[in-house]
C-alpha cells in the first residue's frame, strides 16, 4: 500500500517537475524576447507578474508533494525495521533505496529549476531598468543627441 502511494506521488512529481521547468524556461524566452522585439510600452504589464504567481504556486504544490513522499519513504523505513519482516528484508531494502533514490533526484531536480528561475528573475530585474534608459536615449536621440552635442560645443569653447 505505501509503495502504491509513493509511486502515485512520484507520477505526480514527474509531471508537476516538467511542468515546471517548462514554466521557468518560457519565463526567461518570454521576458527576454519580447523586451528586445516590442518597446515597453506594448508589453502586457501582467506578464511577468502572472508567471511569477504562478511559479510560487507550482513551488508550493511541488514542495508539499516532496514532503508528502518524503512521509512515505519514511513509513516505508519503519516498516522494513519492523521485526516481523526478516525474511523480506532484501527486497524490501532495495525498493526502499529506490524510492528513496527517486524521490533525491526529484528533490535536486526541483532545486536546481528553482535556483534557475530565481537567477533569471534577479538578472532581469537588474538589467530591466538599464535597457529602459538605453531604450528611452534610443526614442529620444533626436531633440536630446542635438541638445547634448550643442552643450559640448559649447563647453568646447568655453575651455
Amino acid at each position: 500500500d505505501l509503495r502504491k502511494q509513493a509511486r502515485q506521488l512520484e507520477n505526480e512529481l514527474d509531471l508537476k517537475l516538467v511542468s515546471f521547468s517548462k514554466l521557468c524556461t518560457s519565463y526567461s524566452s518570454t521576458r527576454d524576447g519580447r523586451r528586445d522585439r516590442y518597446s515597453s510600452d506594448t508589453t502586457p504589464l501582467l506578464n511577468g507578474s502572472s508567471q511569477d504567481r504562478m511559479f510560487e504556486t507550482m513551488a508550493v504544490e511541488i514542495e508539499q508533494l516532496l514532503g508528502k513522499l518524503t512521509g512515505i519513504n519514511d513509513k516505508m523505513a519503519e516498516y522494513t525495521n519492523s521485526a516481523g519482516v526478516p525474511s523480506l528484508n532484501a527486497a524490501l531494502m532495495h525498493t526502499l533505496q529506490r524510492h528513496r533514490d527517486i524521490l533525491q533526484d526529484y528533490t535536486h531536480e526541483f532545486h536546481k529549476t528553482k535556483a534557475n528561475f530565481l537567477a533569471i528573475r534577479e538578472r532581469e530585474n537588474l538589467l530591466g531598468s538599464v535597457r529602459k534608459d538605453i531604450e528611452s536615449y534610443k526614442s529620444g536621440s533626436g531633440v536630446n543627441n542635438r541638445r547634448t552635442e550643442l552643450f559640448l560645443k559649447e563647453h568646447e569653447h568655453l575651455r
